[in-house]
């Protein structure tokens, strides 16, 4: 009784501690999911249930952070209402594949998706820098038409709901082609896309009862509160560093489970 006390005591203040390091982490420049979704499963989670749980606790916070960008929100409105239906469609799409997908089979697509989001995260700027030049050298007959923009926001909204690790890099991607400059404009989109997404995608999640509650109130405290205290260190921190410690565990954990097979 005693050691399984003890284990649930440390499991506890793992899932803290990863939280409140992956709400730094994302206050900063992203990734946070790298230690939040793998936290999860080293406390016995099923792959299914820890990203399900996951995206309860990102909901969460980045409901916050939306209302820091009201007024960069009003610039775009009948896109941003465009984006957002699309959004809402994708995210329900991706947690019910999600729902559909064998648990051996997830637990098999770890490392790839893993890899995938980190390879995201490690060469988003170089990505998002190149598009926005392309973008501004085309002609405007020869942009990408909002259709298309409406297609591929389709696509990421739907793998958002299935994992959304680099979600957040392919949609400042995908705003780069629609021509938006202000970096400010784009993350106001972004975690108002991001909102849409995971929160749509809570519901199938609830009804099919996967998402592991306790974990993930728990971790949403320990993410806002991480979020939060971090925002005057942010400022003192280089976010190259940030960036390079993401990546490094980014790396880390696709190697783990890859091993782990």
């Amino acid at each position: 009784m005693v050691n399984s006390h003890f284990q649930t005591l440390y499991q506890s203040l793992l899932l803290f501690s990863c939280a409140v390091v992956a709400g730094v982490l994302n206050s900063i420049a992203g990734g946070g999911s790298f230690i939040a979704f793998p936290a999860l499963i080293f406390t016995g989670v099923q792959p299914i249930a820890a990203n399900a749980t996951n995206n309860a606790a990102t909901w969460i916070g980045t409901l916050g952070s939306v209302g820091a960008y009201r007024s960069e929100l009003l610039s775009q409105r009948r896109k941003l209402l465009m984006l957002s239906i699309t959004s809402l469609i994708g995210g329900v799409l991706g947690s019910l594949m999600l729902l559909s997908t064998p648990q051996t089979l997830f637990t098999k697509l770890i490392p790839y998706l893993l890899l995938l989001a980190t390879l995201l995260f490690t060469f988003s700027q170089s990505l998002t820098t190149w598009l926005q030049a392309r973008n501004q050298r085309l002609p405007d007959t020869e942009s990408l038409s909002m259709s298309g923009i409406l297609l591929l926001q389709l696509v990421i909204a739907t793998y958002g709901g299935f994992f959304g690790g680099g979600m957040g890099i392919l949609m400042l991607a995908t705003l780069a082609v629609m021509g938006i400059e202000s970096i400010h404009t784009m993350n106001a989109f972004k975690n108002l896309l991001a909102t849409c997404i995971n929160g749509v995608a809570l519901i199938p999640f609830i009804i099919a009862g996967v998402i592991a509650w306790p974990q993930a109130v728990l971790m949403s405290i320990g993410a806002l509160l991480g979020g939060y205290y971090s925002a005057y260190y942010a400022r003192q921190l280089k976010p190259e560093w940030v960036r390079y410690f993401v990546i490094g565990v980014g790396f880390s954990m696709t190697v783990y489970f890859f091993v782990r097979g």
